[in-house]
């Protein structure tokens, strides 16, 4: 329990910093203001179509006499916006540190030095990062897709659908968003998917400490919006626990530059 305590410590504490450092919380919401107006775009013409979408996918109940078809369709509609909020909260941090992989990176390196005075880097070119961010990225996607259709279907359970579900869907989510934050700071670490994800189980309370309570806070789009600079630094900080740099020495610690762990990526 006491990496839960903790998990959510580093939350606080990253949004503490982006208060104290203006700029960094200035720059840090501009990608997430430009993410939400497309997202924002997609939510409401999916609001519109749901129930198109719905009946188009369940043209065998057409002939159901009321009140049947209108229960049966109006389950499926909150199981699928459910399922589609699921994949909007995840992918929209991975969207928006794509958007603003230079900003965020700056800002992660801001809060090392603001540690210890170093920042570790990983000697890879803008491009290649930008690269490796595409691809992670895509991967998370696929991920997330095959866990919201997996989420829905288990909506149809009666009782432990409409409560064990939701709650485990949001240990999820909290589980991916914190995997997508920490990504800046390790990938300047060399640490790619497999091992952040190895790193992030092998602590899963202090996972989902820092997770979950952002993915409750994220169901308000523009709370994102303020809170992405902070989850950011939040994020960094974690990493520096999870690599065990507790001092000025240890802020590279490890075998070799992290370029050498990227460049087969």
């Amino acid at each position: 329990m006491r990496d839960l305590a903790t998990g959510f410590g580093y939350l606080m504490k990253g949004q503490r910093w982006v208060a104290r450092h203006g700029r960094w919380w200035g720059i840090g919401m501009l990608p997430a203001l430009i993410t939400l107006v497309g997202y924002a775009a997609a939510l409401v013409a999916l609001f519109f179509w749901t129930d198109d979408v719905i009946a188009w996918a369940t043209p065998f109940a057409d002939d159901w006499s009321s009140p049947w078809l209108g229960v049966f369709r109006g389950t499926l509609t909150i199981l699928f916006a459910a399922a589609c909020m699921f994949l909007a909260i995840i992918t929209f941090t991975a969207v928006t540190l794509l958007v603003g992989q230079p900003f965020y990176e700056s800002l992660s390196e801001a809060v090392d030095r603001s540690e210890d005075g170093t920042a570790p880097e990983s000697g890879l070119p803008l491009w290649r990062e930008l690269w490796i961010g595409l691809r992670e990225a895509i991967a998370l996607v696929v991920r997330v897709t095959l866990w919201s259709v997996l989420f829905f279907a288990l909506g149809f359970v009666p009782v432990i659908g409409q409560t064990v579900i939701p709650a485990l869907a949001f240990c999820v989510t909290g589980f991916f968003l914190t995997e997508e934050l920490t990504s800046i700071a390790l990938l300047r670490r060399g640490v790619l998917l497999k091992e952040r994800r190895r790193m992030l189980r092998g602590r899963r309370l202090l996972t989902f400490g820092f997770g979950v309570p952002l993915a409750l806070l994220f169901l308000l789009p523009l709370v994102a919006v303020f809170l992405m600079p902070g989850a950011v630094a939040g994020a960094t900080l974690l990493v520096r626990d999870l690599t065990g740099e507790d001092g000025p020495d240890d802020g590279n610690s490890g075998s070799g530059h992290p370029a050498d762990a990227l460049s087969d990526a």
